[in-house]
């Protein structure tokens, strides 16, 4: 009997233990192709609208693992097979270089892109001319680079020669150089652009560009232009040369001003982009898309130090 009761009570307690359940959050990968503040205003962003959709490493609801490159294209691409080995559920790509590094190494893999080009000017489509399966995101065409040129005309109507350098390894540097070409054209602006390689090279480039007598150095959407910037603008402001870009978040670093995507933006709205899919856990309704917000900024310090006016319609950025 004493045998049978036991049994009985210890089969009532096997039948009320509930096993806990393991609670996994999702992982994303972060890769940074380089350490920039610019590009950093952008990670800020994307973090913003994870958290403001309730994914934070900080209340347990999703995984981070953050790399950076460091501008080395071998590391970018060890990066990219690490995510891949740890079966991440989403990869974050900041910027062109990273998203087309992704793209290329995994077609499973759901990947987010911000501060890079569209896909075709990424060359990432197929033969189809379809965007990876696997991409959504935010991107930026280069049609905005005219405005930006614009207001070297508008501010400074003296200006004859525009400079500017590119790296033709990275293909929103070459669809922005087109664009900048036609533009100075059809606005009767001479332009200097010379090539470089990497920003160790800069300096050196720099150095020979600004002895060309240009009047205003403009800044396109460029990885080595964003690694190297604090160069450029002590070079610039050594030769009393403002500097002009179609990069709001330049102007927060030294440029005089621009007309472009706001850096926390573009990131932000990738971030909302990114919950979406945590959210529901699938691509359903997700595709690259068009950055949303522009917006013309200047730097008032800079501007007192150039003795250059700006009106109403821009944005003062401190």
């Amino acid at each position: 009997m004493r045998i049978a009761i036991a049994s009985l009570l210890l089969l009532a307690v096997v039948s009320c233990y509930q096993p806990e359940k393991k609670v996994t959050v999702p992982v994303i990968g972060f890769m940074d192709a380089l350490k920039d503040e610019t590009l950093a205003q952008a990670d800020s962003g994307f973090f913003d609208a994870l958290a403001q959709n309730g994914f934070s490493e900080d209340s347990g609801t999703v995984k981070i693992i953050y790399r950076n490159a460091q501008n080395d294209i071998p590391t970018l691409t060890q990066i990219a097979d690490y995510f891949i080995s740890q079966k991440v559920n989403l990869i974050a790509t900041n910027p062109s270089l990273a998203t087309i590094t992704a793209c290329q190494k995994t077609k499973e893999i759901p990947v987010c892109m911000m501060v890079s080009p569209s896909p075709g000017n990424a060359k990432l489509l197929d033969a189809n001319g379809n965007a990876p399966p696997n991409l959504f995101g935010v991107y930026e065409e280069t049609w905005y680079i005219d405005t930006s040129v614009a207001l070297i005309s508008q501010v400074l109507p003296e200006a004859k020669k525009v400079g500017t350098i590119y790296n033709d390894a990275e293909p929103q540097s070459r669809e922005a150089l087109a664009a900048l070409k036609k533009t100075c054209g059809l606005l009767g602006l001479q332009l200097e652009a010379l090539p470089v390689n990497n920003s160790s090279e800069t300096q050196l480039v720099l150095r020979s560009l600004l002895n060309k007598n240009i009047d205003v150095f403009f800044a396109p959407p460029d990885n080595t232009i964003f690694a190297s910037f604090p160069t450029i603008v002590q070079a610039c402001n050594e030769k009393r040369i403002p500097i002009f870009t179609s990069e709001a978040g330049l102007v927060k670093l030294g440029a005089v001003a621009a007309f472009g995507a706001d850096m926390y933006q573009w990131g932000f709205q990738a971030g909302q982009q990114a919950a979406q899919f945590l959210k529901q856990g699938n691509m359903s309704g997700l595709a690259p898309e068009l950055v949303n917000v522009r917006q013309r900024v200047y730097n008032p310090k800079v501007a007192d130090e150039y003795h250059l006016v700006f009106d109403s319609s821009f944005t003062a950025i401190r």
